[in-house]
């Protein structure tokens, strides 16, 4: 089913905000354990409770690309991106727990550079594999460098703007998968307190589509 470019699908957006917060996005599943990730410094926001403005002037929209490699120099990520969907229970797939750990791509949500919030997910630590791809996510900053690499071959460009740490159980569906009038990037693994099930918040990375660099 075709999706209106930069558009989450409304049916799905709906259904995503209206499952329990604590669903929405789970981190690691059976097998996955270890130390809880770095706090991530406490963002402002702004009055309507959003982040507040992003780090440098959007650039304009992409055309739709699939992700096939993502790279955050400032903390080490160099990872191929898997697409993922829904799992049966209606909450959103996580990448599955393995030695060769890699980010995935949310497919319900905009490609990265169209206009909306692309959606990419990915693991703080993988059980007995040790580090997730994601594991040094909440040490981003405003202002830090964030580069998508397309299946047409255009590397996406987004800067960070904010950095939150957030508990499962607030947390902010309509912020993180809601429709936005310019290109954005959510990043999304596991943080904070270690509990019996996994980890007790998820920390969340904001961004803006600032280039579009052409392939060659």
């Amino acid at each position: 089913m075709t999706r209106p470019p930069g558009r989450v699908l409304a049916a799905v957006t709906a259904a995503l905000v209206a499952l329990p917060a604590a669903l929405l996005v789970a981190c690691g599943g059976p097998g996955a354990e270890g130390p809880a990730g770095t706090p991530a410094r406490p963002a402002a926001s702004s009055p309507a409770g959003r982040p507040t403005g992003q780090a440098g002037r959007a650039a304009r929209p992409l055309p739709r690309s699939v992700p096939v490699e993502l790279r955050i120099p400032v903390i080490g990520v160099d990872t191929p991106v898997m697409r993922l969907g829904l799992a049966p229970d209606g909450t959103v797939q996580v990448p599955p727990v393995t030695a060769h750990d890699q980010a995935g791509w949310y497919g319900h949500s905009p490609t990265p550079g169209q206009v909306g919030p692309s959606v990419l997910l990915g693991h703080v630590t993988v059980g007995r594999y040790g580090d997730g791809v994601f594991r040094h996510l909440s040490r981003l900053r405003r202002g830090d460098r964030i580069e998508a690499r397309l299946g047409n071959g255009t590397t996406a460009v987004f800067t960070v703007g904010s950095v939150r740490t957030v508990a499962k159980a607030h947390f902010p569906a309509r912020e993180v998968y809601g429709d936005v009038d310019r290109p954005e990037l959510r990043l999304i693994t596991c943080g904070g307190p270690r509990t019996g099930n996994g980890y007790a918040d998820n920390v969340i990375v904001f961004a803006t589509l600032t280039a579009g660099t052409p392939p060659g």
